[in-house]
């Protein structure tokens, strides 16, 4: 990764309503990286479909400066139509006429572009080749949905701006978009995407940010994120509870709250806690040597990126009720 492609410095989108204005983006400022896969992460209505269309061209803002490629997105002249021909847009809901072929939806986008892919690569990447004469009307969600990834990645876009773009896909279909998203960041291609699945996110970024009411929470690599946010849980088995002194669990208790670890016994099993596994681990062991206590069947449970966002949501919705 190198140079900046995206930029935002204190982006806000207003919306006028009925009752007043609404923000939808909040004084958002990002840097995306180019060859950088971002994953923007959000609840519904935390201003991320609004990000995107700005970044697109498609929405005006508010205030702010916003960068794409070097360009305004704003700018409707040639530098700004130059811009437009180098990203790939998968919008949130797909808008392709019904009663036109796979065929022709290809060969429609393909002739707006220098230097497109041509219609059987297209097919391939997105696994459409035997739907290809078909009417987009009579294709599957999944398959409109593939059909529009296939579109986005026509014209060999530079940056690739993907809203929710699997929604609706079969686990293989799933994977087979990653493994397309992970091939064009390998290429070098930009993608700024959003989705509501987690492990998507966890999967393909290399660093994600949590909206929440238009501004920023949270943002970082998402091993990062997890391993700064969340404790492990390290789970063991004794055997038979009831030969355990409550002097030796009084002492357990006591030894992990000196490395900032908690534990929950439910019969046989215990539950450690921590974000210092090793040290936790290290004080488990050495307490099962010196009260002769059998540990077994290990497992350690790592936290998941689902965890986090919750976790980090859910505090700033208890502070906007406040």
């Amino acid at each position: 990764m190198s140079a900046s492609t995206i930029e935002l410095r204190n982006l806000v989108v207003d919306y006028s309503t009925a009752s007043g204005t609404t923000r939808a983006v909040d004084a958002l400022s990002l840097s995306i990286a180019t060859g950088e896969v971002y994953a923007l992460l959000g609840e519904n209505g935390a201003g991320k479909t609004s990000t995107i269309e700005v970044l697109e061209g498609h929405r005006a803002r508010t205030a702010g400066d916003v960068v794409v490629l070097g360009v305004d997105p704003a700018n409707r002249g040639s530098a700004g139509r130059q811009m437009r021909d180098r990203i790939g847009v998968v919008l949130q809901t797909s808008g392709l006429e019904r009663e036109v072929t796979v065929r022709e939806s290809v060969a429609l986008f393909s002739s707006v572009y220098r230097n497109p892919r041509s219609l059987e690569e297209v097919l391939a990447l997105v696994g459409l080749t035997d739907v290809v004469d078909q009417r987009v009307g009579t294709l599957s969600g999944g398959q409109r949905r593939r059909l529009d990834l296939g579109l986005a990645v026509v014209g060999r876009p530079e940056v690739l701006f993907l809203d929710e773009p699997t929604t609706g896909f079969d686990p293989s279909a799933r994977h087979q978009a990653w493994e397309l998203i992970t091939s064009l960041r390998s290429d070098g291609t930009t993608v700024l995407l959003t989705t509501h699945y987690l492990d998507e996110a966890e999967h393909l970024a290399d660093r994600v940010g949590v909206l929440s009411h238009g501004r920023l929470l949270l943002e970082g690599r998402p091993s990062d994120l997890v391993r700064a946010s969340a404790a492990t849980d390290i789970v063991v088995r004794t055997g038979d509870a009831r030969t355990i002194d409550s002097a030796a669990i009084d002492s357990l208790h006591e030894r992990l709250e000196g490395v900032a670890a908690t534990m929950d016994q439910q019969g046989s099993e215990l539950r450690v806690s921590s974000v210092e596994t090793s040290r936790a681990l290290e004080v488990l062991t050495q307490w099962s040597n010196e009260f002769n206590v059998a540990l077994d069947d290990w497992s350690i449970e790592r936290p998941t990126l689902e965890q986090v966002f919750l976790k980090v949501t859910e505090s700033a919705e208890r502070h906007v009720d406040e």
